[in-house]
């Protein structure tokens, strides 16, 4: 019998505390950001004389320790970004401390309760009200009105004000967003083509499809050792995983579990809550029953998960457009190795919809009383300057050598469709073959395409599987040009009720997706969904189609559900 997932002591406990908590905490509605119409101030382009410290924490990981291991008389602390932030705003980065993973997690948190946190603190919606409220942070709208530049006003505001709306609190901007892109969300489904060729598999055109490759994968020994250790499909504990989650597959069955979405009453609803995800869970439970799924995934986070990627036993994956970086490794364990991105496909007679979620996530709020609160800005204008304006530095600031050296900076907003104007200008060049008017980040991505396939370098076949006539963004190209994009429909932030019940709905939804997964009744889904309704899902529901009646404008990203 399989070990169920289980919050609901937990959810106990918090609803307890939650209607105890003074009416007060949950206060303050978004509103409107003021007019960042102006020119930047000369005082945003001068350095600071003599230079000023500013703290931050930190959070670190094995890659970007290994990236570091392979720079020469660079760390965290004291690198090029470091160095370039000294030398060109007199700012010196300082981190109160650096932690990994969960323990970055867990100490932030006691951090933020506590009242004691640096200068400059990046946080989540949840985190940033919480501060906002105990008037623990300074008000930015001065801030970003008079310092950003115009680029970077321009790329952070891109994707409209959705991510602005979310730092506003009773009308003040109370932390900077660091822009992020909704399509770089998009799914695609990645299959070791090798193997299909070996088995005689053909490239899915349907969900049906997908089924059929996943059970040959499990059955029919794709790496020839004579035994029965392959699965179909990877899986790991966070189902909403941008590589190996079941986002993907889920919106094969018109399953969108974790966007709100417009049904044709006009109304946003919440996708976890609905009939499609009831029938997806029906199938992801047969496939594990049946072995195509890892026993142990609800156990594995992606690194652990992906280490049988890595040892050749998992030969089908869902993931975003920078999969292939992730799963690269697997062709030094075997050469013949070869990975291939597909479109997300649909069940039969169902039309495609690719969902996208609302990608900025983390804001950057400054400690109430820190006497420079301008300075994040500076920071966000010198790294965008630097790796896309009009002197761009892009192969010293941004990735070195396919390496990710943009990871050294505190900062890191970017444009949101970098990625895939890049493909479009590769594509237009390749097309017409002048690649003369290449330059930054398409000629840095092209000459890496380049030389793998002149030369054989290895570190550029990410690049081509990502970039390449048939890779990534060429799915992402047909996706938008097709209209197959369904955008996450509620961006207005956090809502009054989100503060205090969000988690505890996400844990209760993944609870009850991983124990049906596992082989409890399917019945569980409809007791989710009253459960949902019953914590604080009703209020929400009502509270984000409040913001979306009094949003004026429709966005021309509205996508209207078939059911």
């Amino acid at each position: 019998m399989h070990k169920r997932w289980m919050y609901k002591t937990r959810w106990t406990v918090i609803i307890i505390l939650t209607v105890c908590m003074p009416a007060g905490h949950t206060q303050g509605d978004s509103g409107q950001l003021l007019s960042s119409s102006g020119q930047q101030t000369e005082a945003s382009e001068q350095a600071y004389s003599p230079p000023i410290q500013v703290s931050f924490v930190r959070e670190t990981g094995e890659d970007l320790q290994r990236m570091i291991d392979q720079l020469p008389g660079e760390t965290l602390v004291d690198n090029r970004w470091t160095r370039l932030y000294e030398q060109e705003l007199g700012i010196q980065i300082r981190y109160d401390w650096i932690a990994t993973g969960d323990v970055y997690n867990q100490k932030l948190g006691v951090s933020l309760a506590a009242g004691r946190f640096p200068d400059v603190v990046k946080v989540n919606p949840y985190q940033l009200r919480q501060l906002s409220n105990a008037n623990l942070i300074e008000d930015l709208t001065d801030v970003y009105r008079d310092y950003a530049s115009p680029l970077t006003k321009r790329i952070l505001e891109a994707e409209g004000k959705g991510a602005f709306d979310a730092a506003t609190i009773n009308g003040k901007l109370m932390a900077i967003p660091e822009s992020s892109s909704s399509i770089e969300t998009a799914q695609y489904l990645w299959i070791r083509t090798d193997w299909l060729d070996k088995l005689g598999q053909n490239a899915p055109e349907t969900m049906e499809d997908v089924l059929e490759i996943s059970k040959a994968f499990t059955k029919l020994d794709p790496d020839g050792n004579g035994k029965k250790d392959s699965y179909g499909l990877a899986l790991t504990s966070y189902l909403w995983d941008p590589v190996m989650g079941v986002s993907g597959f889920m919106a094969g069955y018109g399953a969108f579990p974790n966007i709100w979405i417009r049904n044709q009453e006009g109304e946003l609803t919440y996708g976890g809550i609905q009939p499609e995800v009831r029938k997806a869970l029906k199938i992801l439970q047969s496939m594990y029953k049946d072995g195509q799924l890892d026993p142990d995934f609800a156990y594995k986070n992606g690194s652990k998960e992906y280490r049988l990627i890595q040892q050749g036993k998992i030969g089908m994956l869902y993931g975003e457009q920078w999969t292939p970086f992730a799963i690269q490794s697997t062709r030094e364990q075997d050469p013949e190795a070869e990975w291939q991105a597909y479109p997300i496909v649909a069940e039969e007679g169902r039309e495609r919809a690719v969902p996208l979620r609302s990608n900025t996530g983390h804001y950057f709020a400054v400690r109430k009383g820190f006497a420079n609160p301008e300075v994040v800005v500076k920071l966000m204008n010198l790294h965008l300057d630097k790796n896309w304006g009009q002197n761009a530095e892009y192969e010293t600031y941004y990735n070195d050598d396919s390496r990710a050296v943009w990871m050294l900076s505190p900062v890191t907003p970017f444009p949101g469709t970098k990625n895939i104007d890049a493909y479009r200008d590769i594509r237009d060049a390749r097309r017409s073959g002048d690649f003369s008017r290449l330059e930054n980040e398409a000629l840095a991505i092209h000459k890496r395409i380049a030389a793998y396939e002149a030369e054989g370098l290895q570190s550029g076949w990410g690049w081509r599987q990502a970039y390449g006539p048939t890779g990534a963004f060429s799915i992402a190209d047909h996706y938008e040009q097709s209209g197959q994009l369904l955008y996450d429909q509620f961006t207005g932030g956090i809502t009054a009720t989100m503060v205090d019940r969000q988690e505890i709905l996400r844990d209760l939804q993944l609870e009850a997706y991983m124990n049906i997964i596992h082989g409890s009744p399917i019945e569980e889904f409809d007791q989710f969904v009253e459960d949902w309704f019953e914590l604080g899902g009703r209020e929400i529901t009502a509270e984000v189609n409040a913001w979306y009646k009094a949003t004026a404008a429709r966005s021309p990203q509205d996508f209207v559900l078939s059911y």
